[in-house]
């Protein structure tokens, strides 16, 4: 069988909705445990999950590296490289297809190797070696300058010319469902001459893509463009949660620091580079034109349609309250990867890179509570009566995100966070 898996033809033996994120087209990575057994690598088909570590001790999956699906993160078969990456979706797909028999004849394999989503428990796909979050999304960044710096002064003289970002904190990154804590820091309103410490007031999200490195590139050196595309392993839904308050006291002069770090929030599927490929763009034009070390010779853009919702506390049922695209990136992913080993800047197999908040041209299009709300002028009105400028105790988000092809989708699943107080 030699169709390739991203083929929109392809049918799995398997019935998978065509409303579902996960069909034979998209095989994503994740780690799940499941039946008292330790955490193993696992791929989304459908609504179950297909165990990796079964198959290859079957003998039906040989990555080269034995017990490689039995790490309990990605990073040991990431670490193998982009031709294994390729080989092994390929394989997957090839043992789902619905018109062969191997796995789907095989009663004792299929009980052993296909795990119901509903009976596993999903966990941190990878070890995240570093975190580094990107500011990377004009609409966002002129919005946030136009409140904070007028509109003759919104975007840095810098912004155009390289891909902005600080470097975060990989310790406090969590898979979705994990609850978070309010944070706590130095809070100093305009109003009061001298900070006190407490609970953060202005709690938002960030609506984000996370880029999962796959492959190392040494300190000391730089990176092409095709270097940096091979070096992606694949892409996750992301919540950089933000203590705005914080923020807004701590950043000047070095940026971000504590009212990032608190958490940061992924989906647990990560949906490989190859699987998005058909639904690759051209992202907008740049001008002026990047440095030499940034042109791209291609596409490196994603049409991937994002969504937020968020269950106020005591409600019954989530409203939406953003809708974007992640295609409305000023630098790629690709882009942001060559600057940030320009400098010499060693990159690991389990870097996280956030691509900054997404925000679309549209008012409905803003991804954070700091731009929907206008920096709380404007509360955000939510069925029952509830109005909200930042979160609050006890609500919910939840983000998704999906490529839309003909007849199935390619999903990303959700990335969900609900805020307990602080203590």
């Amino acid at each position: 069988m030699t169709t390739h898996p991203n083929d929109p033809s392809l049918r799995s033996f398997i019935d998978v909705d065509p409303a579902s994120d996960f069909p034979i087209q998209n095989l994503p990575h994740g780690v799940f445990s499941a039946n008292g057994l330790a955490p193993r690598v696992g791929v989304a088909i459908g609504a179950y999950i297909l165990d990796l570590w079964e198959l290859e001790q079957d003998g039906r999956l040989d990555v080269g590296q034995p017990g490689t699906f039995a790490a309990g993160s990605l990073n040991p078969f990431m670490s193998l490289g982009p031709k294994v990456w390729s080989t092994t979706r390929a394989r997957i797909s090839e043992l789902l297809r619905h018109d062969n028999p191997e796995l789907r004849d095989n009663d004792e394999l299929r009980k052993l190797a296909l795990v119901p989503m509903s009976a596993a428990k999903l966990h941190l796909p990878f070890t995240v070696s570093g975190y580094t979050d990107f500011y990377s999304s004009k609409e966002h960044a002129t919005n946030v300058g136009v409140m904070f710096r007028g509109k003759d002064n919104a975007l840095q003289p810098n912004w155009l010319h390289m891909p902005i970002a600080y470097n975060g904190r990989a310790s406090t990154v969590v898979v979705s469902g994990t609850k978070v804590k309010r944070p706590r820091g130095q809070l100093k309103p305009p109003n009061v001459d001298v900070p006190s410490f407490g609970p953060c007031k202005r709690l938002d999200f960030e609506l984000e893509m996370g880029v999962v490195i796959g492959q190392p590139s040494p300190m000391g050196g730089m990176l092409t463009e095709q270097q940096a595309e091979e070096m992606i392993f694949g892409f996750v839904l992301l919540n950089d949660w933000s203590a705005r308050d914080i923020q807004q006291w701590e950043y000047v002069p070095l940026g971000p620091f504590l009212a990032k770090a608190f958490a940061t929030s992924i989906s647990p599927w990560v949906v490989t580079r190859e699987a998005l490929e058909p639904f690759r763009l051209k992202g907008p034009e740049q001008e002026p034109v990047p440095l030499d070390y940034l042109k791209q010779t291609k596409p490196q853009n994603y049409d991937v349609a994002l969504d937020v919702s968020l269950r106020a506390a005591g409600a019954n049922a989530p409203a939406g309250i953003s809708r974007t695209n992640f295609k409305y990136m000023y630098w790629s992913s690709v882009q942001q990867l060559m600057h940030h080993a320009s400098s010499g800047c060693a990159m690991n197999v389990g870097d996280l890179l956030g691509s900054g908040t997404i925000s679309g041209p549209e008012k409905d299009q803003r991804g954070s509570l700091l731009e929907i709300s206008w920096n709380g002028t404007e509360p955000v009105e939510l069925p029952g009566g509830a109005k909200r400028s930042f979160l609050e105790d006890g609500d919910s988000l939840v983000m998704r995100g999906w490529c839309q092809g003909n007849g199935y989708r390619v999903g990303f699943g959700e990335v969900e966070g609900t805020i307990l107080p602080a203590e």
